[in-house]
């Protein structure tokens, strides 16, 4: 017998201080992936858009935005409604370990997907012993 998948929600976010933007906003769901040249970080935002994303970095504080756009079709009174949709909101803090000058960005299919190349002091490396 197969083993079913546990459903997941998403859950919005808890405002720490005063949203000054409309809407709501939910915490894309995010795996982060590293080796010893690079960390990759898969944000999963369903119905946005590459030209939706707004990614930036300040201050050491990487934020991603995403930004649902708002169906304009009369639907009528919602009965039942489990799908929630909003805007998705997420930041991280990234450390001098990470070269944030090569940081790329793509998308597919609702993920982002970012690659953060490890700063050349943070890359392991072999030092080698010579006789003197």
């Amino acid at each position: 017998m197969a083993d079913e998948l546990p459903v997941t929600n998403k859950s919005e976010v808890a405002p720490q201080g005063e949203f000054t933007r409309e809407g709501r906003y939910f915490s894309p769901a995010v795996d982060i992936y590293g080796s010893d040249n690079e960390l990759i970080l898969l944000a999963d935002m369903p119905g946005v858009s590459p030209d939706q994303v707004e990614i930036d970095l300040r201050d050491e504080v990487l934020t991603i935005l995403g930004r649902i756009s708002q169906e304009t079709e009369e639907r009528g009174q919602g009965l039942m409604t489990e799908y929630q949709t909003g805007n998705y909101f997420r930041s991280f803090r990234v450390t001098d370990m990470i070269d944030q000058s090569k940081i790329t960005a793509s998308m597919s299919d609702g993920v982002l997907k970012l690659v953060m190349p490890k700063a050349e002091k943070a890359v392991p490396r072999k030092i080698p012993i010579t006789s003197e």
